[in-house]
């Protein structure tokens, strides 16, 4: 898999893998409507599986339990929201040869969220569908590989407080170099045909990587729970 680079107007973002959006600074604008403090509460996930990314998006949390404002699609560039194959393959230095990889694991299409405020506190969440489930959880398996490679953390096969086949990665001195701006945790599942990709980074002074491991891990039992079984 690849690493891309995000940008904000006037905020400087991070190098990310290619399907996990992480933000480094946001601004407070909402994307679908005004933003809320409430947690998020739980939904059963529909039984029919989405045959088009707007169909995915009625499925992705709406709300985080940190309280974060959403982030605009739009304020993030490339934009949040709707991906298709050609949209992560765009990310990478060789995007030919990254459409080959996607299709070979069966890509459908996914959709990214945001939530962030400035200083650098944010959650992210993308979740993609392939044609079937060991091709969705290969995936999964695959960004975790990458993402503890890249940021040099603590990765965990099936750890506590998160479901089976999740996989956890811990920053607790995030390397500057990856422009985190503090302390983060990042969980990549396999459910289903879904790969569930979220991420959390606590903005200094005063972040932690106990903050936001509680705060993926919440967010990945309420994504999961919208999905399709």
């Amino acid at each position: 898999m690849t690493r891309r680079r995000r940008s904000l107007p006037g905020a400087p973002l991070p190098a990310l893998l290619a399907v996990l959006g992480l933000l480094a600074s946001a601004g407070c604008s909402s994307g679908d409507g005004e933003g809320t403090d409430a947690a998020p509460t739980s939904t059963a996930g529909s039984e029919a599986v989405p045959e088009t990314p707007e169909e995915l998006a009625a499925l992705l949390v709406t709300e985080v339990p940190s309280g974060l404002v959403r982030v605009a699609d739009d304020d993030v560039d490339p934009p949040a929201g709707p991906k298709t194959v050609e949209d992560v393959a765009g990310y990478a230095d060789d995007p030919g040869y990254e459409r080959q990889v996607l299709e070979d694991y069966g890509y459908r299409f996914g959709w990214e969220r945001f939530w962030g405020t400035p200083g650098g506190t944010v959650t992210s969440v993308f979740v993609d569908e392939f044609d079937g489930a060991p091709a969705a959880a290969a995936y999964a398996e695959d960004l975790a590989a990458d993402g503890a490679d890249y940021y040099a953390g603590m990765l965990q096969h099936g750890p506590p407080g998160l479901p089976r086949g999740c996989r956890l990665l811990t920053v607790a001195h995030p390397d500057p170099e990856t422009r985190l701006t503090g302390p983060a945790a990042f969980a990549w599942c396999g459910s289903g045909v879904f790969s569930v990709a979220v991420s959390a980074v606590t903005g200094t002074p005063g972040g932690s990587v106990e903050a936001a491991t509680d705060e993926v891990a919440a967010v990945v039992a309420e994504q999961l729970a919208r999905l399709p079984d």
